[in-house]
């Protein structure tokens, strides 16, 4: 979708959302919001929008762009979050659990998903939010998922749902790990390690590593940042199957490869992060303006979305992501005991 940039609901829609996502900046930023999370605050102003519709109206073309465009923005330059040369730091030992979580929690969720009933396009969106980063996650692999114009709609229906449960769980597990912590006997380093393993958004293993301590938060960070790092090749994978597995028997066309070329971008800007000389202030203020971005992505989400199919179709996709969310958690802490 194209936005000429002198249409008047263009403008209404970047004010709407620059609001909201500012909001959400400052909201996440207060002490027990913070395990929620600004993207999450910013969905959820973005929804309340709607009790004011004529805004809603006015604004309906710019929200569609920026929740596509600005998505694909927000995902480039949160690559500059990532450290390859702490990743590289991390060991082995970290970037192979986080490929195993990865793989497996993606693949559990989205079977449990599909067997209670779950659409297609929810199960891999919750899938992909539980095992790889949460609502970042669910952004950065929903535009490998090509639906018809008339599924639009129903899709960003079920990107918002994805981000809703994700977040919803992840908070949840965060107060249930902060809660075990000591019944399991770990180390600072272990602790690090379950957190940044198990959890589904980096605010949340935040949130839980810091509660271990100095050590823990920044081992929760990199191993969380491990798996933040195969967003990319998920989305290529993800994307591939998925125009595979709709592929119809009788369509003997060939279909264009799904390569998410804004995943290229994100990748770029972690070379250029890591590798580029710049000052720790300009690498942090690119990483808030990615925020900044994304939640205004995540607020025009909010602005769309049909709260009927919102509450009709959750409760499965829920109990799917709950089932191997618990999964996630009993194996990390045998793996951070055992191996760390």
């Amino acid at each position: 979708m194209y936005v000429k940039l002198f249409e008047r609901g263009f403008y209404y829609a970047l004010l709407m959302t620059l609001v909201c996502s500012v909001a959400g900046t400052l909201l996440g930023g207060l002490p027990y919001l913070s395990i929620i999370g600004a993207l999450v605050i910013s969905l959820i102003l973005g929804m309340l929008f709607q009790l004011y519709r004529p805004a809603i109206d006015k604004a309906e073309v710019g929200i569609g762009f920026i929740s596509n465009k600005f998505l694909r923005l927000g995902i480039i330059l949160l690559g500059f979050k990532l450290n390859l040369i702490d990743l590289a730091h991390a060991g082995v030992k970290t970037i192979l659990v986080a490929v195993v979580v990865v793989s497996g929690v993606i693949f559990l969720t989205y079977n449990i998903a599909r067997k209670m009933g779950v659409n297609k396009q929810l199960a891999i969106l919750t899938a992909s939010g539980t095992g790889i980063c949460g609502a970042a996650a669910v952004m950065g692999i929903s535009p490998q998922i090509k639906v018809s114009e008339d599924q639009e709609k129903k899709k960003r229906n079920d990107e918002v749902l994805a981000v809703a449960i994700v977040a919803i769980l992840g908070t949840v597990f965060t107060l249930i790990e902060i809660s075990i912590k000591p019944l399991l006997h770990m180390t600072p380093s272990q602790f690090g390690v379950m957190a940044g393993g198990s959890l589904h958004e980096i605010a949340h293993a935040i949130a839980t590593g810091g509660a271990g301590g100095a050590v823990s938060l920044d081992t929760a960070i990199i191993t969380k940042l491990s798996r933040v790092l195969l967003l990319a090749p998920a989305a290529l994978v993800i994307g591939i199957w998925y125009q595979h597995s709709e592929k119809k028997a009788e369509d003997n066309t060939k279909q264009k490869l799904p390569i998410p070329w804004f995943m290229a971008g994100f990748i770029l800007a972690s070379v250029i992060g890591t590798f580029v000389p710049m000052s720790q202030g300009v690498l942090d203020w690119l990483v808030k303006l990615a925020y900044l971005v994304l939640g205004m992505a995540m607020a025009a989400l909010g602005m769309t979305v049909n709260f009927k199919a919102f509450v009709s179709s959750g409760k499965n996709a829920v109990l799917a992501a709950l089932s191997a969310s618990f999964v996630l958690l009993a194996f990390m802490i045998v793996v951070s005991k055992a191996f760390f």
